[in-house]
């Protein structure tokens, strides 16, 4: 009997889903109801995911089980320690996503021929989402064919994840692969403090925010002419993409800039190689469609700084983009199955 897993990807906006064999199937999303402190949320994942299985012909044993993905740390595969832009406090998702299953199920399928198995449990699998689009990036994208790697996510903030032979890595507390907030940027180059209540983290120099943050410092303290400083004037504000395009085409304090900000990044990514050794390094978040340019710089800055032992590891761009997370949730249903 062909058995399916299904991804689920939970961001502050919205749900994404993806309905996976050996590859992604079907995706589809909902809203993120936030409303009475999130409390919708896993009612209604649960109530999409049996409606789009009783569309497709799919039963509740043809299921191996739903993996999740939540935008906090998780302990134990089950227990989120908070989202704050969900509105949750500590809850044991895994358990109460597979009970809400169940029940969406019965009253779906009722004592129906189709109900067979209704006595089984679904299993439900929960990480944080940045480590689960790390696995996913293993599993189907720029980190196939490897079992170790190290991702680093560049968006609105800088989040990552840490895949070590084939499992996510997420430390005691769950807040393992949190390389945004790893403490690297030199006093002179610090701009306000990071959203953690810390200051010189990696997320304020290398984020799209950051980027933007630092730019602006730069040119504070510069005099040096750029497009950036003609984008301003126009616009009053310019994005972390403006100064990626001004680099490539040549504006000398756009490229100082990048020069500072992949430093950094090569930084700390040469010591997290040194600590756990991957097969690879993936790049990816918003920020990364700067495409080969920012990943050469950051390679160049990598390999500038790592010790002897670890400067030959690839540097790739992942590719998976918003598919990464529904991806790397079904893959941690996937990955403990060996029927599928």
């Amino acid at each position: 009997m062909k058995k399916w897993t299904i991804g689920v990807d939970v961001g502050g906006t919205e749900v994404k889903f993806g309905l996976f064999d050996d590859k992604l199937q079907e995706k589809w999303s909902i809203p993120t109801n936030i409303q009475d402190k999130g409390a919708h949320i896993l009612p209604e994942i649960a109530e999409s995911v049996v409606e789009r299985c009783r569309a497709s012909g799919i039963h509740k044993e043809d299921l191996a089980g739903i993996g999740i993905g939540l935008p906090g740390p998780v302990l134990g595969g089950n227990i989120v320690k908070g989202c704050v832009n969900l509105g949750w406090a500590e809850i044991p998702v895994a358990d109460e996503l597979s009970r809400l299953l169940e029940a969406a199920f019965e009253q779906k399928e009722g004592n129906s021929s189709a109900s067979v198995g209704m006595g089984t449990v679904i299993p439900v699998q929960a990480a944080n989402d940045a480590n689960v689009a790390a696995l996913g990036e293993m599993w189907l994208g720029g980190g196939k064919n490897c079992t170790s790697l190290v991702m680093v996510t560049l968006g609105t903030g800088v989040g990552g994840g840490i895949v070590t032979d084939g499992h996510i890595l997420d430390g005691v507390g769950g807040c393992a692969g949190e390389i945004g907030h790893i403490i690297c940027v030199e006093e002179e180059d610090i701009v306000g403090s990071c959203n953690c209540g810390n200051r010189g983290c990696l997320e304020q120099i290398a984020s799209a925010t950051g980027i933007v943050n630092y730019s602006r410092h730069y040119l504070d303290k510069s005099d040096i002419p750029s497009i950036l400083r003609d984008i301003l004037k126009e616009k009053e504000s310019f994005s972390a993409k403006d100064v990626l395009d001004a680099a490539k085409s040549g504006d000398g304090a756009a490229e100082q800039i990048v020069d500072k900000i992949t430093m950094y990044l090569g930084r700390v990514l040469a010591g997290i190689c040194l600590v756990v050794n991957p097969e690879c390094i993936l790049i990816g978040g918003g920020v990364s469609a700067a495409g080969e340019y920012l990943r050469a710089r950051v390679e160049q800055k990598f390999r500038e700084q790592a010790f002897p032992g670890i400067k030959d590891t690839a540097v790739r761009l992942a590719v998976l983009g918003n598919e990464a997370g529904i991806a790397g949730a079904a893959y941690m249903i996937q990955g403990k199955d060996s029927s599928l």
